[in-house]
This record gives C-alpha cells, structure tokens and sequence, in this order.
C-alpha cells in the first residue's frame, strides 16, 4: 500500500526570532577609570542576556534584575565608550558612558582654621568637575562651590586636630590635602589692668595659644598697636576710650575669652591747705581735688613727696624739704598728671 501524499494546504511550524534588546538609559553614565562601580542599564528585551560591553571589554560581572533592568560593574577604561546588551536576539542599541580620570588635590588655602568651623577654603587640584562630596576628615563640608576642573571653594565644618580634606566625583575620591584645627587664644592677665583715658598706656597681655595673633581690641576699638612676643605674651598700646572695656586677642583660632581693663578719667586738683610751710621736710598738707584714687605719685617740683590716699578727693601728703619760694605741686594717677597749685615755702624768721 501507498503512502497518501500530503494533504493540499496544511500548517507548517515557523522558527520565531526574537528581537534585539533596547537600551535607554545608563545610570550612571559616568565612572572612574579603575572601574568597579555599578551601573545601572534601563531598556527592555533583556531576557536570555549573553553579553555587557562597555566598548570592546565585558563588564566585570552583570545581574539580570528583570527584563527592563540590568546590573552591570564597569571594566577599567579610558574615555567615552559605548554600552551595548547582547542576547540571541542580537545586540542593542548603545549608550555612552565616559570614563573620569580620577580627581587630584594639590593644595588648600589656608590650610588652618578654628574650632568651630565656618573657615572658607579654596581646594586646587584636577578633575574637579562634578564632585559630588567634599569631606573634612569624615564630616562632610558645611557648603561646597566647584569653580572649575581645577578649584573648589568649600566651608571646613567644625572638628579638631589635622584632618585630610578630599574630594569624591565620578573619577572617584583624590588623595589628601590637610586641614588644621586650631584652639581660640585665651587671655588670663593684663598688666596694668588701668589707664588714661586718652590712650597710650603700654601693657602686657598674657595667655596661651597668642602666635599668630591678627587682632586685639579693647572694647570695640583695635588696640594702637601690639606685638606678639611669644605664644603666651602680647605687648599692645591702649587707644583711647572710657570706662571699663574687655580685651579680646583675634586669631586664627578664633576670638579669645576677655581680661577687663578700666579708663581712668585725668586727675584734678582744687586746693592744697596749708598753702605755705617751712622750708624743711615734714609738713603736713592736703591735697584735694577728684580722680584721686589712683594716685601714683605726688611732686614738690622735681621732688618726690611721701603721701596716702585718703579717698578719691584727698591726698595726704608730707611736704619735702625745698629752697625758700613757690613751688609747683601735682599728683599722677593711673589716669595721668593733674594741673599744678602752688606751695610756698618760707624762710624761718632770722635771730
């Protein structure tokens, strides 16, 4: 018997090919040049993967997260290459993804700064463009502007001691630059600790941490002048001013704590009783007047007289021995020398 030829007409079975995968996105599109970072490729027909090329290298290794996503570690590479997918379908359409050189630091200016923060530093390097994160240490930098592939301007949060300040962007993280830490001077002692009101009074601060000093100012007003003579000793000149103010020392740790200093208002004399004695030491006489608290120094002249205090409108005072004649009497307190009045002295009666 005879085979039956086949039936006019029937359904034969067809192959089904299947389509190339689609790439949209990558994500990042940008890495360093060492590779090993993760990307993320966005597309669809991802199903049956064979291959992820970053141009002509595989990548490191690749998950298929779902037929829409894939995740892939970037080989090392130089330059702008294209990210392609392949699958028995065929390969994709490609995607740029450009290889960073790795940024550099260089220098930091200024390389110190107080305590607390808030110091705005200018970073130089390479391949600055794009940082995302500038760290002091492991604290982030209060702000940060890139001014160009060469310069950043960043805040230094607050911290203590040397840190290394770096810069992360998609090269990945630069060496280190370092950053100081410095204490706020202290101030424990100014001597004297009074003077003129007109200014001019030359004294000794003392404290620690007082190198590098920028300012000291009394009250509100900058001192006349200073020197740094150590890290615990400044010598500065009193401006002018009134009352009792606090000194500060600026530097570039930060603003000291405070010492008081008072202005001693110019003393004034209104009578001196008795007006005339003998020529002879031992007198006694009063002064009296105002401002006198403070009185230093009384003079017959040029002489030295021996005195005290008795409130801040009266002198004591013992009258030295002198030639016969009017003599000019002053006193000098820490807020200067007062006005003269006349002492005269007489001749015993002659014999």
């Amino acid at each position: 018997m005879k085979d039956s030829p086949p039936t006019t007409g029937a359904a034969r079975p067809t192959a089904v090919i299947a389509a190339a995968p689609v790439l949209s996105s990558v994500v990042p599109s940008t890495g360093p040049a060492l590779g090993g970072n993760a990307v993320t490729l966005n597309g669809s027909g991802f199903a049956g993967i064979t291959g992820v090329m970053f141009g002509t290298k595989p990548a490191l290794g690749y998950t298929v997260d779902s037929s829409t996503r894939i995740t892939a570690t970037a080989p090392p590479g130089t330059g702008t290459v294209a990210v392609t997918v392949k699958t028995p379908g065929g390969t994709s359409n490609s995607i740029p993804y450009l290889y960073a050189a790795q940024p550099t630091l260089t220098s930091v200016s200024p390389s110190q700064g107080p305590s607390s923060g808030g110091t705005t530093v200018v970073l130089t390097g390479t391949g600055l463009s794009g940082a995302t994160a500038v760290t002091f240490g492991s604290t982030p930098a209060s702000a940060y502007t890139v001014n160009s592939p060469t310069q950043i301007t960043a805040v230094a949060p607050a911290g203590t001691g040397s840190v290394p300040i770096t810069v992360t962007g998609p090269g990945g993280t630069t060496g280190p630059v370092y950053f100081f830490y410095l204490g706020a001077p202290t101030v424990s002692a100014v001597s004297p600790s009074q003077g003129p009101s007109s200014g001019g009074t030359t004294v000794v601060l003392t404290g620690t941490g007082l190198s590098g000093a920028t300012a000291v100012t009394f009250g509100s007003t900058p001192a006349s002048a200073y020197t740094v003579n150590s890290p615990t000793q400044i010598t500065a000149v009193a401006p002018a001013g009134t009352g009792s103010v606090p000194i500060t020392v600026t530097g570039p740790g930060g603003i000291s704590n405070s010492v008081i200093y008072t202005y001693v208002a110019s003393p004034v004399l209104n009578s001196i009783t008795p007006a005339q004695g003998p020529v002879d030491t031992g007198a006694g006489v009063t002064l009296t007047g105002s401002n006198l608290a403070t009185t230093t120094a009384v003079h017959f002249g040029t002489t030295s007289a021996a005195f005290t205090v008795l409130s801040d409108t009266s002198v004591a005072v013992l009258a030295p021995v002198g030639a016969v004649g009017p003599v000019p009497v002053n006193v000098t307190t820490f807020g200067g020398t007062s006005n003269s009045l006349v002492y005269t002295r007489i001749a015993p009666p002659a014999i």
